[in-house]
C-alpha cells in the first residue's frame, strides 16, 4: 500500500485529513444546504471503505448529494435506477458477439468510483445480490472471468420508505452489508428557503475538486493504523452484545423488545466509524464519545423488533438510545 504520500508521521497525516474534510465539507455545502451528519457520515463510509443505505422520502436530492460528492472528490459516478424489470447484466455487464465474431466483455454501470443504487427496494433479489456481490468482492464475474472494479469503490443505495406495495426488502443478510444506515430527514424552514431560492434560478453551483483518487487510498490506508485502546474495543463489543436478546449479555430492553440483534460486522464498523470520526476531528486516537458518534448509523439497521414492540410503538433508535446511556 501507500506510504506516507509526503507526510513525515502519521500525526501530519491525520492533520492533513482533517484539513481535507474541513475543505470537502465547505465545498459541498456550496451544492447541498443543511445535512451536515448526513453528509458527515457519508464521507466517514468513504474513508472507511464501506457503503451506505441511505433512507428517506422522494425530493430530498440524495441523486445531487451523491453527485455533488463525486465531483468534489474527483471521482466517476454512475447512477442505476432500480426497477422490478432490472436484470443482473444491466448493472455488471454482458458478453456480446462483435463484428469478428468474438465474444465482448461490455463493462455495465457497476464499473465506476461511486454507484448511486436508487430505490434499491423496487428490485428482485436476484438482480439486489449482483450488486451486493460487487460490494463484497470488489469484483464481478461474468462467464467464468473475473473483472476487478477499481477502487475506491463506494455504493450508496437509497430507499423510500413510504411506498412498500411491489417493493423487495433487503434482506438481514444483505443489509449488514452496508456500513451505514442513514436516516435522510426534511430540511428546516430556513433551509427549505435557502434551497428553493437556490435552485429556481439560473447560477447552479458546482463544487471544485478537493481530493484525488490516490489521497483517498491513502486516508483509507491511514485510517486503518489508527490505534484504538482497549476500553474503546470493549465498549463497542459490549454494545453490540447488549443488542442480542437471549444471550449472556442482552440488555433487558433486548430481551423484552429484539428478535434479533447485530453480528460482529456492526463491532468492526463501530471501530472503523470511531477511528475516522476521531480523525476527522483532529484526535489521534478514538474514545467512547466517538463509538457513540456513530452507534445509530451503525445499529439502526442491523437489530430487528419484535411485534411487542411494534405494538408499544418503540422504535429501533429509542433502544440504540438505551443501551448507550
Amino acid at each position: 500500500m501507500m506510504e506516507n504520500m509526503h507526510y513525515k508521521s502519521d500525526v501530519e497525516a491525520v492533520d492533513a485529513l482533517v484539513q481535507k474534510y474541513n475543505v470537502l465539507r465547505s465545498e459541498i455545502a456550496r451544492v447541498i444546504i443543511g445535512q451536515e451528519d448526513v453528509v458527515k457520515n457519508l464521507l466517514i463510509s468513504i474513508f472507511c471503505k464501506g457503503h451506505c443505505l441511505l433512507v428517506g422520502v422522494p425530493g430530498l436530492a440524495k441523486t445531487l448529494m451523491v453527485n455533488t460528492l463525486s465531483k468534489a472528490l474527483g471521482l466517476n459516478y454512475s447512477r442505476i435506477q432500480f426497477t422490478p424489470d432490472l436484470m443482473p447484466s444491466d448493472i455488471i455487464g454482458s458478453e456480446i458477439l462483435d463484428e469478428n465474431r468474438k465474444f465482448r466483455f461490455i463493462k455495465g454501470p457497476v464499473f465506476a468510483n461511486i454507484i448511486l443504487a436508487d430505490e434499491i427496494n423496487r428490485t428482485p433479489p436476484k438482480t439486489q445480490s449482483a450488486l451486493l456481490e460487487a460490494m463484497q468482492e470488489k469484483a464481478v464475474t461474468v462467464a467464468g472471468i473475473s473483472y476487478h472494479l477499481e477502487e475506491p469503490f463506494f455504493v450508496l443505495a437509497t430507499q423510500n420508505p413510504i411506498e412498500q406495495e411491489g417493493t423487495y426488502p433487503l434482506p438481514e443478510a444483505q443489509l449488514d452489508r452496508f456500513m451505514f444506515n442513514i436516516w435522510l430527514d426534511y430540511p428546516s424552514f430556513q433551509e427549505e428557503i435557502t434551497v428553493v431560492r437556490n435552485t429556481t434560478t439560473r447560477h447552479l453551483e458546482t463544487p471544485q475538486v478537493v481530493v484525488s483518487a490516490e489521497e483517498i487510498l491513502f486516508f483509507q490506508d491511514l485510517i486503518l493504523k489508527i490505534p484504538v485502546p482497549d476500553n474503546v474495543f470493549n465498549y463497542a463489543v459490549n454494545l453490540v452484545s447488549k443488542t442480542r436478546p437471549n444471550t449472556p449479555k442482552a440488555d433487558e430492553k433486548s430481551n423484552q423488545y429484539l428478535t434479533w440483534g447485530a453480528g460482529p460486522r456492526a463491532s468492526q464498523y463501530l471501530i472503523m466509524g470511531a477511528k475516522c470520526h476521531a480523525a476527522i476531528n483532529g484526535k489521534y486516537s478514538p474514545d467512547i464519545e466517538d463509538i457513540i458518534a456513530v452507534a445509530h448509523a451503525v445499529l439502526r439497521h442491523r437489530i430487528i423488533r419484535n411485534y411487542k414492540a411494534e405494538a408499544e410503538g418503540i422504535r429501533v433508535e429509542d433502544i440504540i438510545d438505551h443501551l448507550i446511556k
